[in-house]
């Protein structure tokens, strides 16, 4: 198929951050940009005429840091991601109990605000069923049970807390219905897993949410066996229309042996799934205080603690996994939220440099919450990417009542250190974390530049230094990504010659206050529309 798309704003997204006319597409390759009339002689006769009629096209989006098995689960199950209180989630729950026919209520999307402490007691899920319910947080770092399901799942007051996490308890000792990091694999254990059809249609709602969003890439930052073996069947099948970079999941609980495995694993790509990185989990999230931090979290007075969060990975052993990881021409995907885990990660990263030399295996960094600035000047020094999560700087009340107080004044100043990163000269990428937070890419664009969300009745700016401009978000959103996904000499920007991955938006984001209100029309992935909105 050709396509010629003209009378519109074209956002070539290149090096330049060049505009065009109209941009024509032949063989699944972008075949012309320029001038209407150019592009419509270099591409001929026969081609389907898209009218932008004054909309805006743009690279495909690119999603740095995502989990799309675990969204569409999500959806498929009792959700509460959408939701802004406990009351409506436990109305929710209620429903869901009695209009579906399941031995375990599973599924997520909690908010640690809703709860004194950050911690949902078992007591609110006990007043609405016997069931065992066991309900993720919406973050991926804790969990929320009932008292059936404590049961079922032997957790007691004489359960000990693992060695990466915290069973919350009350005065007597036993559980009180939160658990944290670690402590979940306990609750997991018990639970009944889903098979491979359940994944496999996890993954293709996942799939299909993700490109009604214009994201025609992504790098999956869990990809554990059985998931790695469902992408490889999709995209043998055909039904793999995306793109994707899958991080496989490096299990701390196990020896650096693992990385045979791994290496081996990453070799199976097929079509459009390239499996050639390693996630490595740092540490955890400030709004449970284990996110590893260089000095102590504060109690409710403000008083130092003993505990700096938690090193999920033991410092003495990151730099040879890096070194060995990096040696094997792999990715480092790093989960690294608080200044210590970042620092940790840049140190090894440092050590692999030091081993190896320059390789092209683009490490990178996700979350980055707290970032000394010490740190800063390293990324580029370093060749390592800030992969961010937008939709989390502001200043909601995860951050005003769980965040803030617990770290003081100035290290909250160290927050999300978009402009600076960008300052320095850091290559940055960036990503939803989806099912942690919305993948809509325009509504995380809008808090980069804006750094506060009326949406969500988010209204005071968070750290206005930091802001950055709408062509620095789409760029992390387009090119970057595509650089950390080992895509940007084939896409990320529009360019002759590359793979057509386009976005057609349905206003111009430069020409409105807010880029949040802007939506998506049309997904084409390789010359091929993969989604068409009701107003396309």
């Amino acid at each position: 198929m050709k396509y010629v798309f003209g009378n519109g704003q074209v956002f070539l997204g290149d090096s330049a951050r060049s505009w065009s006319q109209a941009v024509g597409v032949r063989d699944g390759k972008i075949a012309a940009v320029g001038s209407e009339a150019a592009v419509r002689e270099e591409i001929g006769a026969g081609a389907v005429d898209v009218d932008l009629a004054g909309r805006f096209l743009i690279a495909g989006f690119q999603d740095a840091h995502v989990h799309p098995m675990m969204g569409g689960l999500a959806r498929m199950r009792c959700n509460l991601e959408h939701l802004s209180d406990p009351e409506t989630a436990l109305t929710v729950v209620a429903d869901y109990v009695r209009s579906t026919d399941t031995e375990w209520v599973l599924g997520g999307g909690w908010k640690y605000h809703w709860f004194e402490g950050g911690n949902p007691p078992a007591a609110l899920l006990d007043a609405v069923t016997d069931q065992p319910v066991y309900l993720g947080g919406a973050d991926g770092h804790s969990g929320w049970a009932n008292s059936t399901a404590l049961r079922l799942a032997g957790i007691t007051a004489a359960t000990a807390d693992p060695n990466d996490g915290r069973i919350e308890r009350l005065p007597d000792g036993s559980p009180q219905g939160t658990l944290h990091e670690g402590a979940m694999r306990l609750m997991e254990r018990a639970t009944p897993q889903p098979d491979a059809t359940v994944l496999r249609a996890a993954l293709l709602e996942g799939q299909r949410y993700l490109l009604s969003l214009g994201i025609t890439t992504w790098q999956d930052a869990w990809v554990t066996e059985s998931l790695h073996g469902i992408y490889r069947e999709l995209a043998i099948s055909g039904d793999l229309k995306a793109t994707v970079r899958g991080a496989l999941w490096w299990d701390r609980s196990r020896e650096i042996d693992q990385l045979d495995e791994l290496v081996e694993a990453s070799r199976e790509g097929v079509g459009g799934y390239d499996p050639r990185t390693i996630k490595l989990m740092l540490d955890g999230v400030c709004e449970n205080h284990t996110a590893a931090l260089l000095e102590p979290y504060l109690d409710q007075a403000g008083i130092e603690t003993g505990n700096t969060g938690l090193d999920f990975i033991a410092t003495d052993d990151l730099a040879e996994i890096v070194t060995r990881i990096d040696a094997a021409g792999l990715q480092c995907h790093f989960h690294a939220l608080g200044d210590r885990a970042v620092r940790h990660a840049l140190d090894a990263i440092e050590a692999a440099r030091r081993v190896n030399g320059w390789t092209d295996t683009r490490p990178h960094l996700a979350h980055l919450q707290f970032v000394n600035p010490l740190d800063i000047p390293r990324f580029r020094q370093l060749g390592a990417t800030a992969n961010a999560q937008p939709l989390w700087a502001v200043l909601d009340r995860s951050m005003s009542d769980l965040t803030i107080p617990f770290v003081g004044p100035d290290r909250t100043r160290h927050q999300y250190p978009w402009k600076s990163l960008l300052a320095a000269g850091t290559t940055m990428a960036m990503g939803s974390d989806w099912s942690v937070s919305t993948p809509d890419v325009m509504a995380q664009i809008d808090v980069a530049v804006h750094r506060n969300d009326p949406a969500r009745g988010v209204h005071e700016v968070f750290l206005s230094d930091q802001r950055i401009g709408l062509a620095d978000a789409l760029m992390a959103f387009t090119a970057g990504s595509a650089y950390v996904n080992h895509r940007d000499v084939v896409s990320g920007s529009i360019e002759r010659g590359k793979q057509a991955d386009l976005v057609v938006l349905n206003a111009d984001p430069f020409a409105l206050e807010r880029p949040r209100d802007v939506g998506v029309d049309i997904t084409m992935i390789a010359g091929e529309i993969v989604y068409e909105g009701e107003s396309a």
